[in-house]
C-alpha cells in the first residue's frame, strides 16, 4: 500500500499536526493556545513528518536533533522522537509504521546515529526496533525522619533563590556544563526549554529555583513546586515535588538536596525521576525514611545506524565476541562484528550471538545485561560463555539515566 508521507514546512500545517498529536493522545493538560507563534518557538524546522488520506493530516511524528551521551563519554548525534499520534480513525493501516519508517531513514540520512522516545505506550515501538534501555525511579522522602550520615557535608552554602519564569537561560547553561553526564544523557535544545518556559507561564501554582555557585560560575540547580496548596496551612502532609535536578558534583547534589531539607513548612518530598543507583537512597541514617515509590521504564532506544553506534561507545574486559545483528526494520544495519575492549571491527566469521536490533538496543547503554536478554529468550543464538563475555564487554560504572523528559 502506498502512503502520502510529507515533510512539513509551513507553520499553518505545523500547528494542525501539533493540534492532531493532542487528540490522538486523548488526555494531555492544556498549556494554553497552539498558533503560528507557538510552534515557531517549540517545533524544530525540518523534522515533522505528517501521513496524509484524502489530502488531510490523520497521523504525525516529530523529532529534535541533538546529541546522546553513550558508555565511554562520547556525544553521539541523536534524534529525540516524539509527538507520535495517528488519529483513532486510522489505526490500523500502517500509517505509524511508515511514518516511523520514513523518520529513521531521514534521520540516517541526516548522519544520525541513535534514536530514542519516551513511550505512552509499551506495547507499540518494539515492533520498530526500539527497547528498553534503562529504568528511572520514583523515591518519596519523609523530612520527619530525615538524618544524614556522619560524614555527610549537609550545608547550604553557595545556594541562592533565582525567579522561575526568568532562570531558563542560565538553568540552559548549567545543564550544558555538565562534567560526567550519564551515560543516556541528551542535549536539551532551545526548542525543548522553550517548552518548558511555556508551560510554566500557563501553570498557575507556585514554582521555585534554587541554583548553586556565584554568578557566572554556577553549577547546580533544582526545580520544584508545592502540590495541595488549597490545604497548605492545615495539613500534616505538606509535599513538594522536584520537578528537575542538575548537579556538576556530588557535593553540589548534596547541597541541593539539603537546600530541600532546609525549607521548614513541606512534610514529604517527592522525586518522580531519579536514576535507579541515586546516591539519595545511602545518604541517610534511616534508610525507610525514603520509600521507593515505582520504577518506569525511561528511555526507549533505537540504533539507527548500528555500525557507527557500536563504535561510538566503549567496551571492557580481555573477551572478544562476534555479535550477528539482525535488522528487519532498516536492513542497511545486518551485519557481523567483533567486539573488544579495542574497539569493533566488520567480520565474515561465525557469529557466537545472533540478536536483533531490539535486543542491542536494550543491551547498548548498560542499563540491560545481556544475560537478561537470554533469560527472556531474546537472542536467537547464544551460549553461557558469550552471553558472560558480551556483559562484562558492555558494562559501565553507573546506571544509565537520561533525566529528560520531551
Amino acid at each position: 500500500m502506498s502512503v502520502d508521507i510529507r515533510q512539513l514546512h509551513h507553520k499553518s500545517d505545523l500547528v494542525k499536526a501539533f493540534k492532531l498529536f493532542r487528540a490522538a493522545m486523548v488526555g494531555l493538560p492544556s498549556f494554553g493556545p497552539i498558533d503560528e507563534e507557538w510552534i515557531e518557538k517549540v517545533v524544530e524546522p525540518g523534522r515533522t513528518l505528517a501521513v496524509y488520506d484524502n489530502n488531510e493530516i490523520v497521523g504525525t511524528a516529530r523529532s529534535y536533533s541533538g546529541l546522546i551521551v553513550v558508555p565511554g563519554g562520547a556525544k553521539v548525534p541523536h534524534a529525540a522522537v516524539t509527538h507520535v499520534g495517528v488519529l483513532s480513525t486510522h489505526r490500523r493501516r500502517g500509517f505509524a509504521k511508515a511514518l516511523l519508517q520514513e523518520q529513521l531513514q531521514t534521520a540516517r540520512q541526516k548522519g544520525e546515529v541513535i534514536a530514542s522516545l519516551r513511550a505512552a505506550d509499551a506495547r507499540i515501538y518494539s515492533r520498530f526496533g526500539y527497547a528498553i534501555a534503562n529504568f528511572s525511579a520514583g523515591f518519596e522522602l519523609d523530612k520527619t525522619r530525615v538524618k544524614f550520615h556522619a560524614g555527610v557535608d549537609a550545608s547550604t552554602d553557595g545556594i541562592r533563590f533565582v525567579d522561575a519564569q526568568d532562570a531558563w537561560p542560565l538553568l540552559s547553561a548549567i545543564y550544558e556544563k555538565q562534567d560526567h553526564p550519564r551515560s543516556a544523557s541528551i542535549s536539551r535544545s532551545t526548542y525543548w526549554w522553550n517548552f518548558q518556559a511555556h508551560r510554566l507561564r500557563f501553570d498557575t501554582g507556585s514554582n521555585y529555583v534554587a541554583v548553586h555557585g556565584t554568578p557566572g560560575a554556577e553549577d547546580g540547580y533544582v526545580r520544584y513546586h508545592p502540590v495541595g496548596a488549597d490545604s497548605w496551612f492545615f495539613s500534616n502532609r505538606r509535599t513538594i515535588v522536584v520537578d528537575d535536578i542538575v548537579a556538576n558534583s556530588p557535593q553540589v547534589y548534596v547541597k541541593l538536596i539539603t537546600h530541600l531539607l532546609s525549607l521548614d513548612l513541606p512534610d514529604v518530598l517527592v522525586f518522580p525521576s531519579r536514576p535507579v543507583d541515586d546516591a539519595l537512597t545511602l545518604l541517610f541514617d534511616d534508610f525507610r525514611a525514603l520509600t521507593v515509590t515505582h520504577q518506569r521504564e525511561e528511555t526507549w532506544l533505537r540504533l539507527i545506524h548500528v555500525e557507527a553506534a557500536l563504535r561510538a561507545r566503549s567496551y571492557r574486559g580481555d573477551k572478544s565476541i562476534v555479535l550477528q545483528i539482525n535488522d528487519d526494520f532498516l536492513p542497511d544495519n545486518n551485519g557481523r562484528y567483533r567486539i573488544s575492549a579495542d574497539g569493533i571491527a566488520v567480520t565474515s566469521d561465525e557469529p557466537e550471538v545472533v540478536a536483533d536490533a531490539g535486543a542491542l538496543a536494550a543491551a547498548y547503554l548498560g542499563g540491560i545485561r545481556w544475560q537478561q536478554l537470554q533469560a527472556a529468550g531474546r537472542l536467537l543464538l547464544s551460549s553461557p560463555a558469550a552471553i558472560a563475555a558480551l556483559d562484562e564487554l558492555f558494562s559501565v560504572d553507573a546506571a544509565p539515566y537520561a533525566g529528560t523528559m520531551f
